[in-house]
C-alpha cells in the first residue's frame, strides 16, 4: 500500500511540475476574456458621457450619486484605461482593484435588487436566488413576448441562433467579474505574455507577473 502510495504520489508530482509550466495560460485567458469587456463598455460610455452622468445623479430612475459627472468619468476611465491594461497586461494587479470596485457598486446599486441571475430561464435556480418572483414574472414576460412575436414579429427568424428570452438583470456577471478580477489580483498578469512579465525582467526586479 505504501509502495502504491508513493508511486502515485510521484505521479502527481510530474503532473504538477508539468502544469507549473503552463500556469502563465490562466491568468492569460482572464485577462483576454475581461479586456474587451471592459474596452467596449468604456467605449460606450465615452460616446455617451452626459447620459451615463445624468443617471449617475439622478435620484428617481437612476443611482442619485454625488459629482455624477466626475463619478461618470472615473467609471468610464477606470473600465476603458483598465481594459486596455488587462490585454497587455500592464499593472495587472493595481488596476484590478479599481476595476473590482466598479463591479461591486455595479452590483450593489444597480443590480442587487433583481437578485442573482442575470437570465430567468434557468433549468435548475440557483440557491442562493433571493428574487425568485422575478423569475415567475420574467416567464410570464417571455410567453407574452413570444406569443405576440409570433402573430405580429418574424419569431422563426428571431430564434434562429437561440430562443428568445427576457432578462432578470441580476447581479451574475458583475459578480463573476469581480471574481476574475479577484484570482488576477492575487496571479497577477501571468508569465510570458504580459508587459509586467518583461518590465520586471528587464529591471532585474523580483519576478511580480
Amino acid at each position: 500500500m505504501d509502495g502504491a502510495l508513493a508511486g502515485i504520489n510521484r505521479l502527481y508530482g510530474v503532473f504538477l511540475r508539468c502544469l507549473r509550466g503552463l500556469d502563465w495560460l490562466g491568468p492569460l485567458a482572464l485577462r483576454i476574456y475581461l479586456a474587451p469587456i471592459f474596452i467596449l463598455s468604456g467605449m460606450n460610455k465615452v460616446g455617451s458621457i452626459d447620459d451615463v452622468a445624468a443617471w449617475f445623479g439622478n435620484p428617481d430612475w437612476g443611482l442619485g450619486l454625488p459629482a455624477p459627472m466626475l463619478m461618470a468619468w472615473l467609471a468610464t476611465l477606470t473600465e476603458l484605461l483598465g481594459g486596455i491594461a488587462l490585454l497587455v497586461g500592464l499593472g495587472v494587479r493595481l488596476v484590478a482593484i479599481p476595476l473590482m470596485i466598479v463591479m461591486a457598486v455595479a452590483a450593489i446599486a444597480v443590480h442587487w435588487q433583481y437578485g442573482w441571475s442575470a437570465l430567468p430561464d434557468q433549468t435548475l435556480e440557483m440557491p442562493w436566488e433571493w428574487r425568485r418572483d422575478l423569475i415567475a414574472e420574467a416567464v410570464v414576460r417571455k410567453e407574452k413576448a413570444v406569443e405576440l412575436l409570433k402573430e405580429y414579429g418574424h419569431y422563426d427568424w428571431l430564434t434562429e441562433a437561440g430562443n428568445f428570452t427576457v432578462l432578470k438583470n441580476g447581479i451574475e456577471f458583475a459578480a463573476t467579474y469581480f471574481i476574475m478580477l479577484l484570482s488576477l489580483l492575487f496571479t497577477g498578469a501571468g508569465r510570458f505574455a504580459s508587459l509586467d512579465y518583461w518590465v520586471c525582467r528587464h529591471c532585474g526586479g523580483r519576478d511580480s507577473h
